[in-house]
């Protein structure tokens, strides 16, 4: 044994919560499944993921939404997924499929040439330099998922 309890199982109905605090929602294209994902956010998270989605949704007309690998993305019609979040133990990361082609560029390095993250901790959201991010990551050709 390793000295942890295990996770209490959900009440019937509701979504697994994975390693992290993940949700673990069907994959599904749509507002619908994208909004079960941010309902099932643990804590904080859920009113952050919600103020995320308004955000990127009032940035970007026409955005298009799916959950894919328990994990929302946002997107245009041919042009590909342009961002996603995935929920951990303390922070939301939002990736930026080309975050090295933002201005300011996102702090958080990946190991993949154009991929940039951003932590999003309780009480530290600038959102309107995620707005702007958010515009930025719409106008440039989006990854093929």
């Amino acid at each position: 044994m390793n000295g942890k309890k295990p996770a209490p199982a959900p009440a019937p109905g509701e979504p697994v919560l994975l390693t992290g605090g993940n949700p673990q929602i069907p994959k599904g294209y749509g507002e619908e499944p994208v909004k079960a994902y941010i309902a099932a956010m643990p804590g904080w998270k859920s009113a952050v993921g919600r103020r995320i989605d308004e955000i990127i949704t009032g940035t970007v007309p026409g955005v298009n939404k799916a959950v894919k690998w328990n994990s929302p993305l946002y997107g245009l019609e041919g042009r590909g997924w342009f961002l996603s979040l995935h929920c951990f133990t303390k922070y939301i990361k939002v990736t930026f499929f080309r975050g090295t082609s933002l201005h300011p560029v996102p702090p958080g390095k990946s190991k993949h040439k154009d991929v940039r993250y951003l932590d999003i901790y309780e009480d530290q959201f600038d959102e309107a330099q995620f707005a702007d991010w958010v515009k930025q990551a719409s106008q440039l050709p989006g990854e093929k998922l």
